[in-house]
């Protein structure tokens, strides 16, 4: 599929965005990790210029809007969520002005652009780390941060107990000019991400400055990266023995988080065509995650509950069931999705005997079972697509694509390294997309900077273009459909008893989603017409497919979906 680069320049007026109040209520968001979308200059790293070249791929797949993992200037210790300057794009990706480019060409197809910001840290090659490091022990600068001269007489302990979200420890110590031991810095991900200090002046200035510089050059939202961490109990206190408290935890879900994100809440709505600020928000308790999106605050967060069930319609059913639960009281719309840059691509996930996610749980040679995992993707591709609320899709997912087990000497993921090489960590659902022929490196452009699978032919863009019932094309339907029926509009979900193993339910008054995650055929209900399946039917549904099922002739919305 050979597309262009798409002519434009810059809108006069950047702050102007398409008519469409709730746009993301539901709204289908595409996720792009730069670095293996597309690559335009041949370097074999993907880059704006592809990402550019491939807008007419991302219309007709009929998204709504585009989500960018960081792609400002970074060392790339940990993917670009270690920033060294938010208001540069890396080198390796293209510049300022094409990310300006790509926002109003992609806004000129109706689809919207987000950005990722990083609010617990940045990278050690930050200017506001360097100059903490130059400046010493009590300096002004390190106030920003977390730095402890340490425990014991000499300082040599470690300040906390506290654990890293990649394994390991949370403290590093530095050396001082003579070379002798100096302060202890917090980082609760990698070393080269120390952790910012919330109850500083200059950090939250810093980042609703961030927030104004790209709502100025007319992106549509920020989704906000482990948006419950960045607020730390000054006291630094251990955690105690067992399980960590649920509430007034030392460093997650602190109540001062609320105030920061009402005044980013603030920034959004100084702006026309409703700014949103979406929350990468992981907690058990829904009480708490609510607290999140009330008025005032985030307009949605990620639902990471329904991504980790397994193949189970009870586990499914009572996991929407809650999700619904938890946003009701605060009016948000749920957010659905099956995987990201971080999570096994549920191909892969579906087919393994255990088909739930954990982190603590991937080891390299896990066996799967591809055919069935391709199965259950396509069914639960369209399951959550039958949901009320947003719609998130990982790059490749739309194409099928498996987790790729790569070669030791290929994988740059620090959470393969921190675990002493025992999680094979996440480039393996990072591997760049195929776009045609038969051989690597598939259209990708140069050498990709992750290895691709030699199978991968069939999988292609262009070979699923041509195919009318292959997953790319089932996407595309899928998504078509969700903006023609009327009844996929609002929050009404009504659930059918139709077996242990069916997961069924109406939305409105005439659409049925209907999924078998049984092992025997199961018989449709009543109905009009079929209007989408993920598999073949034959009066009955097969295992591991869901049907949408129209109980009468279908109505299109009374009004265009928002755009």
């Amino acid at each position: 599929m050979d597309t262009e680069v798409l002519p434009g320049t810059a809108p006069a007026d950047p702050l102007t965005m398409p008519a469409g109040e709730g746009w993301w209520r539901t709204a289908v968001i595409y996720q792009v990790y730069v670095r293996s979308f597309a690559d335009g200059n041949g370097d074999g790293v993907g880059d704006l210029t592809g990402v550019r070249s491939r807008l007419p791929y991302l219309k007709s797949l009929g998204v709504d809007a585009l989500w960018f993992t960081p792609w400002y200037r970074s060392p790339l210790a940990d993917g670009g969520y270690d920033v060294q300057d938010y208001r540069q794009i890396d080198p390796r990706f293209g510049t300022l002005e094409e990310a300006e480019l790509l926002i109003a060409e992609a806004l000129a197809l109706g689809i919207r652009t987000i950005v990722d910001i990083v609010p617990n840290h940045i990278s050690d090659q930050h200017e506001w780390f360097q100059q903490a490091l130059a400046a010493g022990p009590g300096s002004p600068e390190r106030e920003r941060f977390w730095f402890h001269r340490g425990r014991g007489e000499h300082g040599a302990g470690i300040p906390t107990n506290w654990v890293s979200s990649f394994q390991g420890e949370t403290w590093s110590r530095t050396r001082n000019p003579d070379g002798t031991d100096g302060e202890w810095y917090l980082h609760l991900f990698t070393p080269e991400q120390p952790d910012l200090n919330w109850n500083h002046p200059d950090v939250r200035r810093e980042h609703e400055d961030v927030l104004r510089f790209w709502f100025d050059r007319g992106v549509a939202g920020v989704r906000i990266d482990s948006a419950a961490l960045p607020v730390k109990d000054p006291a630094l206190p251990d955690l105690p023995p067992g399980t960590a408290p649920a509430v007034d935890h030392p460093h997650i879900d602190r109540d001062e988080l609320h105030d920061i994100y009402r005044g980013w809440r603030a920034v959004a709505d100084e702006y026309d065509g409703e700014r949103v600020l979406v929350g990468e928000v992981w907690l058990d308790d829904a009480e708490r995650f609510a607290r999140y999106l009330r008025p005032g605050e985030m307009h949605t967060a990620f639902n990471f509950g329904f991504m980790t069930q397994p193949w189970s319609a009870q586990a499914m059913r009572d996991s929407i069931t809650r999700t619904l639960a938890e946003h009701a009281p605060v009016g948000a719309p749920a957010t659905w999705v099956l995987s990201n840059h971080d999570i096994t691509r549920p191909v892969t996930r579906y087919g393994q005997a255990d088909s739930s996610f954990a982190f603590e749980r991937k080891r390299f040679g896990t066996a799967t079972d591809a055919a069935r995992g391709a199965r259950r993707a396509r069914a639960a591709a369209l399951l959550v697509a039958a949901l009320p609320g947003s719609l998130y899709i990982y790059q490749g997912d739309e194409l099928g694509l498996p987790e790729v087990e790569l070669p030791l000497d290929a994988i740059e993921d620090p959470m393969h390294f921190r675990s002493g090489g025992i999680d094979p960590g996440r480039d393996g659902c990072r591997v760049p997309l195929p776009w045609k022929g038969e051989a690597a490196p598939y259209g990708f452009g140069g050498a990709p900077w992750l290895p691709q699978p030699e199978d991968w032919g069939a999988l292609t863009v262009e070979a699923q273009d041509a195919d009318p019932d292959s997953t790319l094309n089932l996407y595309r339907a899928a998504i078509a459909l969700r903006r023609r029926i009327g009844d996929l509009v609002g929050s009404d979900l009504e659930w059918l008893e139709l077996g242990a193993d069916v997961l069924a339910f109406r939305r409105g008054d005439g659409t049925l989603s209907v999924s078998n995650l049984g092992a025997v055929p199961v018989p449709l209900p009543a109905h009009h017409e079929v209007l989408l399946a993920s598999a073949p039917l034959d009066g009955v549904l097969p295992p591991d497919s869901t049907a949408w099922l129209a109980l009468r002739a279908v109505l299109p919305r009374s009004h265009p979906a928002p755009k």
